[in-house]
């Protein structure tokens, strides 16, 4: 079994980290830093408990003056920094220290955000700060999103996204996207693929309340460059799991009127859970020319009301050759995971063409 990302924070680690705590702040007492550390219930905290701890610990130990204590941490990001798109997630307690002391004191903070975003992202410390000053972070969301450093310039993106998961969400770009479209058009060719990702990901978070929005810029965006193309189609996948049908025409996929479905058949009619659906059916392309097919099959799990609820997994996007007949076999796993709770009972099983659902059959969780 694979160590718990927790354990992240152990020996090795808060020996590197103490030993550059200690050359940016002799004063400190290493000793009873690292006694407070190992408080109590240390062996009980999960990961985000350790790195909320660790700031309230280095709250302590640090001078009282905000501005001091962060020129402090700034020196110790720059001794830590290594390259350029490093995300060392294990240290987001520095930026946790700004979000928990640092958001009456906007100036400064936004310089130390600015900094340690280049060694650990700040992407769910910037958050208050756009909700508590909105007028001032769009502004300074606009200048990061034209940062020499492309995990500043990620930071304008992946900050500003109105559902960034495992992050407070911010209403105000749920309701209404306008104001952070310049972010996007600035970023939208960005040499660096992870931030080209990040904006990605935030018209992903657009399109499930604005979807309109994220349809008129694929259209505009679409044929800027190949990188923007991917981008674009990776904005859009939400749109295109439900079947948008405008969304689906911009990437050529079209009518399935000459797509035929064939002996549709599920192998496990009983599944246990830990264990796989089988099925498998044939695709019959009967048109006299090529199909450009995205092809999907949509589960309906069980949920603990006893409805159903669909969620649509993507088997492939692949041109057909005319007249063709194609055997498709797939398996889909019911493991217990974190994200999504099984229940015991009646589930579906339907196969999804170019965002038309055909045919559903029924199997059993057991």
């Amino acid at each position: 079994m694979a160590d718990p990302l927790k354990n992240v924070y152990n020996t090795r680690f808060f020996e590197q980290f103490t030993t550059i705590l200690k050359k940016v702040y002799p004063q400190v007492n290493i000793e009873k830093f690292m006694s407070d550390i190992y408080c109590n219930d240390w062996e009980d905290k999960e990961l985000k408990q350790r790195m909320y701890h660790i700031s309230q610990v280095m709250y302590k130990y640090l001078p009282q003056d905000y501005e001091t204590a962060t020129n402090l941490i700034i020196r110790m990001v720059n001794l830590l920094k290594t390259k350029e798109e490093s995300t060392s997630f294990e240290f987001m307690f520095l930026p946790d220290f700004v979000e928990k002391y640092g958001l009456e004191n906007y100036s400064t903070s936004i310089k130390v955000m600015e900094e340690i975003t280049q060694f650990t992202s700040c992407e769910f410390a910037v958050r208050p700060f756009i909700i508590k000053y909105p007028e001032q972070m769009v502004q300074q969301l606009v200048i990061w999103s034209t940062h020499k450093n492309s995990m500043v310039r990620r930071l304008a993106s992946e900050g500003s996204r109105p559902r960034l998961p495992w992050a407070i969400g911010l209403p105000k770009f749920k309701k209404d996207p306008t104001s952070i479209i310049p972010i996007l058009e600035n970023l939208r060719n960005d040499p660096s693929e992870m931030v080209r990702r990040s904006v990605a990901n935030n018209l992903n978070d657009i399109s499930k309340d604005n979807p309109e929005v994220v349809i008129n810029l694929a259209k505009k965006w679409k044929s800027d460059s190949k990188e923007t193309h991917w981008m674009i189609k990776h904005a859009c996948r939400t749109l295109l799991k439900e079947g948008n049908s405008e969304v689906l025409g911009l990437f050529g996929f079209g009518s399935v009127e000459h797509i035929k479905i064939k002996s549709f058949k599920i192998h496990t009619p009983k599944v246990k859970i830990g264990e796989y659906l089988k099925f498998s059916f044939t695709l019959l392309n009967k048109n006299k020319e090529a199909s450009n097919i995205r092809l999907e099959y949509g589960i309906y799990y069980q949920k603990a009301n006893g409805t159903l609820s669909r969620k649509v997994f993507k088997i492939s996007e692949r041109t057909y050759n005319k007249q063709t007949i194609t055997k498709i076999n797939r398996r889909q796993p019911f493991k217990i995971i974190t994200t999504r709770k099984l229940y015991k009972g009646k589930h579906q099983l339907s196969l999804i063409i170019n965002g038309k659902e055909f045919q559903k059959l029924d199997f059993e969780l057991i």
